[in-house]
């Protein structure tokens, strides 16, 4: 299925970080290199298979770079690119706001 014209910045955005996990892998990167396993347990409840499979999509995005080593064993390592490192600071007052959030009672009479 052919994707639809973005309707504004946002849903560009959006489009790239969608799911709960793509933030939270963006997060653990952020000015550090990581490995699999290292991903792996700074994201937790993430699945191997989720993982590997959100990781590919910010790859193809190009928010995450993968180097790959020809060592034995074999070793992979992930960092954000620069256009990463850019949606890292773009996400950090929406974390501000989140943290803010949940130091507040939730607000009633909504509407």
């Amino acid at each position: 299925m052919e994707k639809q014209p973005y309707v504004c910045g946002l849903d560009a955005a959006v489009d790239v970080i969608d799911g709960k996990w793509k933030v939270l892998i963006i997060w653990a990167l952020n000015h550090q290199r990581c490995r699999f396993g290292e991903l792996k347990r700074l994201v937790p409840g993430v699945s191997e298979k989720v993982l590997t499979q959100q990781l590919r999509e910010l790859e193809a995005d190009g928010i995450v770079h993968r180097e790959s080593y020809d060592v034995v064993p074999p070793k992979v390592e992930y960092s954000l690119t620069g256009l990463g490192e850019e949606l890292n600071t773009a996400l950090r007052p929406l974390g501000a706001w989140g943290k803010r959030r949940m130091a507040t009672p939730a607000e009633t009479g909504r509407g």
